[in-house]
């Protein structure tokens, strides 16, 4: 069995399960398998998020079984002493039992009813990457005025995307003042196209009272190659009765509330 393979292997007893090892590098239990046994080798790509899930370089991956032993019980005790790492522990976790978001990469329009603005309605650009199999989201908000289209003030926002279950998680903070962090879940597309994602997303505004609020919120897919320019120019504040704006998106991102209901919440488009 080669050096690759025994090292490999003790690395993996560092985990639960050799499923959980696949589940989180996103390989194959199979092709890994192979790994294990010696019988192939992998390519460069799936040797670099290997190495980049141990926490090794490529070089000492091949060292001798010995050596390596030496290696990775130093790195598994400077990973397990601080507990700063807690938080990230719990993050991973979720992550370990996600499932990939690459049908979603791309450009959206996102749709919501504004929390510091009364009445209108936010059309940002937001854009999906996936990144070593894992899902990041960037949006960026430029508030212009609904009547005179004057530019307010332009918000950045950063986080992560990642279906647990059968809906889609997403975790984002303001990067510019980082005062404000968002939380949403949306309904995953069952179409061979995505259109738009809805679903229900909760925070509050970066100004004027940060009162905590939930509001309906739909992603409209643009496209893997757009004109970021040119989209960006069709963002802004808008009156819900703007010709601009999709009437079944501004239909479906109202927040009123049925009732004898005590939540607001989404249907299933």
């Amino acid at each position: 069995m080669s050096n690759f393979a025994k090292n490999l292997t003790l690395a993996c007893s560092y985990y639960k399960s050799i499923s959980e090892v696949c589940r989180r590098i996103r390989i194959n239990r199979q092709q890994f398998n192979k790994y294990l046994n010696g019988q192939v080798y992998p390519s460069r790509h799936n040797m670099r998020r290997i190495c980049d899930f141990v926490g090794v370089t490529e070089s000492e991956m091949l060292m001798d079984e010995t050596g390596f032993a030496r290696v990775i019980g130093l790195r598994r005790q400077s990973v397990a002493t601080p507990q700063l790492d807690l938080p990230m522990k719990h993050l991973e976790t979720l992550l370990s039992r996600s499932m990939p978001v690459n049908r979603y990469e791309g450009y959206y329009f996102r749709y919501f009813y504004s929390f510091g603005n009364k009445g209108c309605i936010i059309r940002s650009l937001a854009r999906i990457v996936i990144r070593d199999g894992r899902g990041y989201f960037k949006n960026v908000e430029i508030l212009r005025d609904p009547d005179t289209r004057h530019w307010v003030r332009t918000n950045k926002y950063e986080g992560l995307i990642f279906q647990l279950a059968d809906r889609i998680q997403l975790f984002e903070y303001e990067t510019m003042e980082m005062n404000s962090v968002t939380q949403m879940t949306l309904y995953p597309s069952y179409l061979s196209r995505v259109d738009y994602l809805l679903g229900i997303q909760t925070g509050g505004p970066t100004r004027r009272g940060r009162k905590p609020g939930a509001s309906r919120v739909a992603l409209e897919f643009l496209g893997t190659d757009i004109s970021v320019l040119r989209a960006m120019r069709q963002t802004g504040m808008f009156s819900p009765d703007d010709p601009a704006l999709r009437r079944d998106i501004v239909k479906a991102i109202g927040n009123s509330i049925d009732p004898g209901a005590f939540v607001l919440e989404v249907d299933e488009p």
